[in-house]
């Protein structure tokens, strides 16, 4: 099996303070942080760094995978 970055993702989403608003198409859940004041997705199946990286910076968080 292969283990993707979402547990890691929503981890450090919650612990900046970043709030689950919906569930969005598929397997993909619609997020708010209160840093950048926006909404951005999270692939439950995000399997590549270079995607979970992207949600931390939409997210106005500093931590890289």
């Amino acid at each position: 099996m292969v283990k993707g970055f979402y547990a890691q993702i929503t981890e450090a989403l919650k612990a900046a303070g970043c709030t689950f608003r919906r569930q969005g198409k598929g397997d993909h859940e619609i997020w708010y942080s209160p840093l950048t004041d926006r909404t951005f997705t999270v692939d439950r199946g995000s399997l590549s760094r270079h995607t979970a990286n992207a949600v931390m910076k939409q997210a106005g968080i500093e931590r890289r995978f």
